[in-house]
């Protein structure tokens, strides 16, 4: 069972590296899992990603993307397509992540849904009230929650998505708390969401037993 710890706006990448000793990995053959070669795609796959795509311009042409659209809309269909929700795998939801950032002009106010897969995938969903709220500053929410995982001797991999972008991050417990992040990919740049379908099939078959 993942431990839940606290989380908050004041959760950085300064705290984990003061508290867990958490280090980003100088070394760049450290997460070779988002650059090897990865599954060949098919036809309908590349026909439903094509959907997906279509309908987040749909969406863009009405305004912006409500937030639970991003989940049903972009992220869902990427897990089942991945094969998340099917056999062997295992997933779990956890509660949303709340997350205030002050800018120094207002409080950004966001949150973060978690799916876990087979304990070492976890797939967050980053829901902003605003399209500046960047991306990154979900990471250091998301390597917290990593670091309580209690299973310490594997790597564990994480996709943070805000429905637009799409970064991975790979975390590695033992003997030293080291992670890394994959290049950003955006949903609006031809073949980036194929490679992040790829990717998430690749690092699924490195976490079943």
């Amino acid at each position: 069972m993942v431990q839940t710890i606290a989380i908050s706006e004041k959760t950085n990448l300064k705290y984990l590296r003061d508290r867990f000793n958490l280090q980003r990995a100088s070394k760049p053959d450290f997460f070779p899992e988002w650059q090897s070669e990865r599954p060949v795609l098919t036809a309908t796959d590349n026909q439903a990603l094509t959907r997906v795509q279509n309908r987040y311009f749909h969406q863009l042409d009405e305004g912006m993307m409500l937030e639970n659209g991003v989940k049903m809309m972009i992220v869902s269909p990427l897990l089942d397509l991945a094969g998340f929700y099917d056999p062997p795998f295992r997933s779990r939801f956890e509660p949303p992540v709340e997350i205030a950032v002050d800018t120094g002009e207002d409080v950004l106010n966001g949150r973060i849904d978690a799916l876990i897969v087979q304990n070492q995938i976890w797939v967050w969903v980053l829901e902003a009230k605003r399209t500046t709220f960047s991306l990154s500053l979900g990471i250091p929410q998301a390597l917290a929650y990593m670091l309580a995982n209690p299973e310490r001797t594997q790597p564990t991999y994480s996709l943070l998505c805000s429905g637009e972008s799409f970064i991975f991050l790979k975390l590695q417990s033992h003997p030293t708390a080291l992670y890394g992040l994959s290049k950003h990919f955006n949903i609006l740049n031809d073949g980036d969401l194929a490679t992040v379908l790829q990717i998430l099939r690749q690092i699924g078959q490195l976490a079943l037993p």
